[in-house]
């Protein structure tokens, strides 16, 4: 009798368990995704969110459809459904960060890790409808403050130096285009996106 007791009590507490484990999926989803958020209006932080339609927009401006390469760009553009970047100097901020990342980059593959004098710059992406192509792009860079130190960088009036870059884009994003978009926005390490494009080929 004492053993069927003892049974029935570990089952009910082995359902709790797992009811609160599901509970808290969405909620452990939820603090991953807000990272930016969290940082958005923080007077140490430059963040920028882009919307889908600023992206059309975009894609219009002086593209020249009937260039195979330039409307392979255009439709990448378009396709885009998220874009954020987070940049900042303060210390605190980029171990949170760094944090966030090491736990989000669970569900994602990392494609590439750059380390050149201090400054370490890493890819992470969910696969695509095929090799040239993914759902997900997450580039994390730290380690920037020694490089931009001596860099006249002035945002928003303001002299700054970068310590840590965070991009976030999703949407149907070919890795061959991709580096066009960053150059384009002088995201700092979006140089390394050409070379993330022709290690994923």
């Amino acid at each position: 009798m004492n053993t069927n007791k003892l049974k029935t009590r570990t089952m009910k507490n082995k359902l709790i368990v797992l009811v609160m484990a599901i509970m808290l999926v969405p909620l452990a989803g939820m603090a991953q995704k807000n990272i930016f958020e969290k940082y958005s209006d923080d007077a140490d932080v430059t963040y920028v969110s882009i919307k889908p339609k600023m992206f059309q927009m975009i894609a219009k401006m002086g593209i020249n459809v009937e260039d195979a390469e330039a409307k392979a760009y255009m439709d990448m553009v378009k396709s885009i459904t998220s874009f954020k970047t987070i940049v900042t100097d303060n210390k605190v901020i980029s171990a949170d960060i760094s944090k966030w990342v090491k736990s989000r980059s669970g569900g994602l593959e990392e494609l590439m890790e750059v380390k050149d004098d201090g400054t370490e710059v890493k890819f992470y992406v969910k696969e695509g409808k095929d090799e040239n192509h993914v759902k997900e792009l997450l580039m994390f860079v730290s380690g920037l403050k020694e490089m931009t130190k001596e860099q006249d960088i002035t945002i928003n009036g303001k002299k700054r130096e970068i310590e840590t870059v965070l991009l976030s884009l999703t949407g149907d994003i070919d890795l061959r285009q991709v580096s066009k978009l960053t150059n384009q926005m002088n995201v700092p390490g979006g140089k390394h996106l050409e070379k993330a494009g022709e290690k994923k080929n």
